[in-house]
């Protein structure tokens, strides 16, 4: 498995990924599908403050990817986590190994902290979360909202 910094050239990639875990469904809140264009701008988006982390493999097939980037509704000094895993995929250390990355690109942002929202029916992803140091401090009737300090 190889980490990199994702680059607008796989967006189409990451879209195919994201869009299978939509498709499926239960473990992201998005319903509607994403398009290149649209992954395109997310990976480009402020890089001044965000970054998407991709995994792949030795043929150059995307494993997965994670987003840290601001959040309306968050205070400045922290930043929102998504983390995706190809389908087929999960429980292979693809999520901790980005999550490497990730911390490390958030503090050097200068984000104070970082906040998972996740889908309380997705045990996997509360699991994850739950075991890369994130802790609950509030929730809804759908979700969980956790937080991990970077100290």
């Amino acid at each position: 498995m190889h980490l990199r910094r994702a680059t607008k050239a796989d967006a189409r990639a990451l879209a195919e990924l994201l869009n299978a875990i939509i498709v499926k469904g239960g473990t992201t809140a998005m319903t509607e599908l994403v398009s290149r264009t649209e992954m395109s701008s997310w990976i480009g988006s402020n890089p001044a403050q965000s970054a998407v982390f991709m995994a792949e493999d030795d043929n150059g097939t995307a494993l997965g990817f994670q987003s840290i980037a601001p959040h309306e509704g968050l205070p400045s000094d922290t930043c929102d986590i998504a983390t995706f895993t190809r389908r087929g995929k999960t429980q292979l250390g693809i999520g901790s190994a980005l999550f490497q990355h990730s911390r490390k690109a958030a503090k050097a942002f200068g984000y104070r902290w970082i906040n998972a929202t996740v889908l309380l029916q997705n045990e996997g992803g509360l699991i994850y979360y739950k075991s890369r140091g994130f802790e609950p401090y509030t929730r809804t009737p759908e979700r969980l909202f956790m937080r991990h300090d970077l100290r």
